[in-house]
């Protein structure tokens, strides 16, 4: 059976590497300036213009591009391609949308519809040939063919979310799920169509980056079947040299010349326990409501009792986001928790502190009287006051990311206290790493104070899959009742006994290391009265370094080590006469296990790459449905 995929991408020689990730915002910044570099008008002012997607342009936008930098770039309005759109005669309008048919007969309606005064349409995937000549017609018909000023492919088709970090698409998403390539009645159809799918937006990802890849992949699986497609489809692309998307004005043209990257693709299925993990990281805890770089939380518009029969008062919702432009999002997004707790309290004492100067220098200059003291002291502090009103824009700037930040985390530790998650995290630590347990399993799951269903199920989940051996059928009985008994949904053990007996595995597929997080003592800082955050209960866990298994593939075959893990994985050198990425999904955990193994790697860069990012609710749902089946 075709299996599911990771993937990733890295360089042997990524000392030029990081010029590249610049690429991904300045190939929409150029697209969103007519396909040209930025140039203003002789008035100073950009030149105006209306930008048309659909929901496939508007994602691979939101996370790089803020509706203020849209601004600042003449988009004076954003609009969904299929929504109810007024005529503006005299602004031109660019187009970012997917070349699907239902797309090109709305184009071709709005030229007939002489909607703007000029029309440049950028694909985010390449054209066909067919549908160019639709457009063709239609403009012909509209009588418009001098306003359709330029046509593009712009081989965009993936979501950037970190400099080192993509995903292939969020609509329909679940077309290249891990329940999608893993259903037991897939057709070679479907098959066909999802590997294409996978295919188009790899090949996008390597026009944007310029480079053409060394492909490396695991044999008989899924990773396979992605990569000689794609092995094919650059080799068909190099074949033209005067066509090529790989020569002349590309935007990463030349970084590769010496170095070129290493592309890993890895069955999803070397490791299932890694996906079902609780976390203890800021990122990946906040993604339990994190979508393209913005989480959406609830807070409770007041706390006052609700009256005998009165309806329960409605939770406002907030969005934020967490952009690369937020310092403290990216120097502690892969922190331990309590780490993060006590970073944001540090960060609002250090306001605090600066606010109360501020106040302190105010009141002097408030001063009254006339004698040589006090003009001295005005004096001096008039220069420290100037210097502090200067700094105000920096100062709000900084509460407001403190106010954004003490929200999130407040949100994420109400998660960790009502549902256990640091237990949960140190209790699959030490299974995964074949450590003693200090409480019985059958404890755990019967807790009825420990986490929802969902946990206990997820907890159960990694115990069957990282064991030596499987349970007994009488102790697998027992499990099953006291997960029952806990409210669980059992769909997903059902597919994980198949999975586990399908291939044979008596054990986890590789070992996950052999340390623990280590518990300190009481919080510093957060612990003290007037923090931000009240951490009793709260166990301070330091996350231990080990490397995941896909960080291992990937260290053993950028180093070029002999190991059985990777020594049976295929070559394609698409350059050559002869003939990393997770599709299906990915996670914040792996994605974070990667940046810390690759910072001890001087000169080198890793990009982790994935069909879609799912958190460990999205997962067992996909693993529920597989059961049910």
């Amino acid at each position: 059976m075709l299996r599911d995929l990771l993937l990733f991408a890295v360089s042997t020689g990524a000392h030029k590497f990081y010029i590249i990730l610049l690429y991904f915002p300045v190939a929409l910044k150029r697209m969103l300036n007519f396909n040209v570099p930025p140039v203003k008008n002789s008035t100073g002012e950009p030149v105006w213009k209306v930008l048309i997607y659909d929901r496939f342009g508007q994602d691979i936008i939101s996370p790089l591009l803020s509706v203020k930098e849209l601004r600042d770039m003449g988009i004076t309005l954003h609009l969904l391609l299929h929504s109810d759109r007024d005529p503006i005669p005299d602004v031109p309008a660019i187009y970012f949308v997917m070349p699907t048919e239902e797309n090109i007969d709305r184009m071709c309606q709005d030229l007939r519809n002489q909607l703007y005064e000029s029309y440049y349409l950028n694909f985010i995937s390449a054209i066909s040939r067919s549908k160019l000549e639709d457009i063709a017609n239609a403009a012909i018909g509209a009588n418009a063919v001098t306003q359709v000023a330029k046509v593009f492919d712009q081989y965009l088709n993936f979501i950037t979310l970190e400099d080192d970090m993509f995903v292939l698409c969020n609509q329909n998403k679940e077309l290249v799920s891990y329940r999608a390539i893993n259903r037991p009645d897939i057709t070679d159809t479907e098959m066909e169509t999802i590997m294409d799918t996978i295919v188009d937006s790899l090949f996008c990802f390597f026009v944007t980056l310029g480079a053409i890849p060394i492909i490396r992949c695991s044999r008989g699986t899924a990773a396979e079947m992605v990569a000689v497609k794609l092995d094919k489809k650059l080799r068909e692309n190099l074949r033209d040299a005067r066509n090529s998307l790989f020569t002349g004005d590309t935007l990463g043209a030349g970084q590769f010349s010496f170095q070129r990257p290493l592309l890993v693709l890895v069955d999803r299925n070397i490791d299932l326990a890694t996906p079902l993990h609780h976390t203890w990281t800021y990122q990946a805890l906040v993604h339990d409501d994190f979508h393209l770089n913005r989480v959406n939380l609830e807070e409770s518009t007041g706390t006052e009792s609700i009256p005998a029969g009165a309806r329960p008062k409605k939770k406002n919702k907030k969005s934020y986001d967490l952009t690369a432009s937020d310092k403290f999002w990216q120097k502690h997004k892969g922190s331990p928790f309590p780490e993060v707790a006590e970073s944001v309290q540090q960060e609002l004492e250090s306001y605090r502190a600066q606010e109360d100067e501020v106040k302190r220098l105010k009141s002097i200059m408030g001063i009254e009287g006339e004698d040589e003291g006090a003009i001295s002291m005005l004096s001096d502090n008039t220069a420290k006051l100037t210097s502090a009103v200067s700094s105000l824009p920096e100062l709000l700037e900084k509460k407001r990311l403190i106010d954004l930040h003490t929200n999130v985390a407040t949100a994420v530790l109400e998660h960790i206290k009502a549902r256990k998650l640091d237990v949960y995290f140190e209790y699959e630590e030490k299974i995964m790493s074949k450590s003693t347990l200090d409480k019985s399993l059958l404890d755990m799951i019967s807790d009825p104070d420990a986490g929802t269903p969902e946990d206990k199920m997820r907890l159960f989940l990694i115990y069957y899959i990282s064991s030596t051996q499987a349970p007994s059928e009488i102790d697998l009985e027992q499990y099953k009742k006291a997960l029952t008994d806990a409210g669980c949904n059992l769909a997903p053990l059902n597919y994980i006994k198949q999975w586990k007996a399908f291939t044979k595995m008596a054990s986890a597929p590789t070992s996950y290391g052999n340390t623990t997080p280590k518990p300190l003592g009481l919080f510093s800082r957060v612990m003290n009265t007037g923090s931000q955050f009240v951490m009793e209960g709260v166990k301070n866990l330091v996350l231990k370094q080990q490397n995941l298994p896909v960080t291992r593939i990937l260290d053993n075959l950028m180093e070029m080590k002999s190991n059985p893990e990777t020594d049976d994985y295929r070559y394609f050198d698409p350059k050559m006469l002869r003939g990393m990425f997770v599709v299906g999904g990915g996670n914040y955990i792996e994605y974070q296990n990667l940046i810390d193994y690759i910072k001890g790697k001087q000169g080198k860069h890793v990009l982790y790459g994935c069909s879609e990012l799912f958190n460990a609710t999205q997962f067992i749902k996909q693993l529920s449905q597989l059961g049910q089946k």
